[in-house]
């Protein structure tokens, strides 16, 4: 007979391999919220929302990033998104899905929302700031700033059609990368 020791309950599932709790943090973590567009304190309710979540699970070196992510992206259904036909209801306020999503060392975000344009990502690097100098402000685009700050600050962005319609736009941030970053 096998004696196993482990510092986490192990559950034995039906193939007989073992299985972590669904309690033990190291399996990751879910959260959702969602919002209005057309509460006025949405925004501040999501970066208030995620910093408190981060804070619980003992990512305070994320928070500072990952409220600015959300901020960004909410902010731009705010201010553009328009709801696709099959999803608006006369009246009705914008639904903002915002979910955060742990495995070990990622942290990952998405905001959906009810129109069906995909987001205007930046392609990538134009110029070098470096080779920019005092003119870099006359490199920013005219549009899509918000996006370009989280591309700047996640290590991936990406988004993905909805189901029924809408989209969500995603974005990875490395723990790792940002516990080092914090700790220099």
């Amino acid at each position: 007979m096998e004696v196993r020791h482990s510092r986490h309950p192990v559950n034995a599932s039906a193939e007989g391999a073992p299985r972590r709790s669904v309690h033990d943090p190291s399996n990751g973590h879910f959260r959702a919220l969602t919002l209005y567009a057309e509460d006025s304190g949405c925004a501040k309710a999501a970066r208030d929302t995620v910093g408190s979540y981060l804070r619980t699970w003992g990512l305070e070196h994320a928070v500072v990033d990952a409220q600015l992510v959300v901020s960004e992206l909410v902010g731009n259904v705010v201010h553009h998104a328009v709801p696709d036909d099959a999803l608006a209801t006369p009246g009705a306020s914008r639904r903002i899905d915002v979910s955060l999503m742990t495995v070990p060392e990622v942290l990952v975000i998405g905001v959906s929302d009810e129109d069906s344009d995909p987001p205007e990502l930046a392609a990538g690097e134009w110029i070098s700031p470096e080779l920019a100098g005092d003119f870099s402000e006359a490199l920013l685009p005219e549009r899509g700033r918000g996006l370009l700050i989280v591309q700047r600050l996640a290590d991936a962005v990406w988004w993905s059609p909805g189901a029924k319609g809408g989209k969500t736009v995603w974005c990875r941030l490395d723990l790792d990368r940002l516990w080092a970053e914090k700790s220099a």
